[in-house]
């Protein structure tokens, strides 16, 4: 699955990213579940819950699917 994910605010937080898909419950269940699971950011593994996304990032969740950031106003632009 393929998702686009529009951003309000300048950045997201890659645990508020997997709370928003509905992958994890909480920032508790986020730490663990990227402990568990190989979650890349553009590409490259990513453990950090904190770890800030901007529009133009990739998040790969493997056998999950793909989010790719963008800016609220692009939204306006599609």
């Amino acid at each position: 699955m393929k998702k686009i994910v529009y951003l309000e605010t300048a950045y997201l937080t890659l645990g508020q990213l997997l709370k928003e898909q509905a992958l994890v419950d909480s920032g508790g269940q986020a730490k663990w579940f990227l402990r568990e699971q190989t979650v890349f950011v553009n590409g490259m593994p990513e453990d950090r819950r904190g770890r800030k996304l901007v529009a133009g990032d990739t998040v790969e969740v493997p056998d999950t699917g793909s989010f790719f950031l963008r800016s609220a106003t692009t939204q306006a632009d599609d």
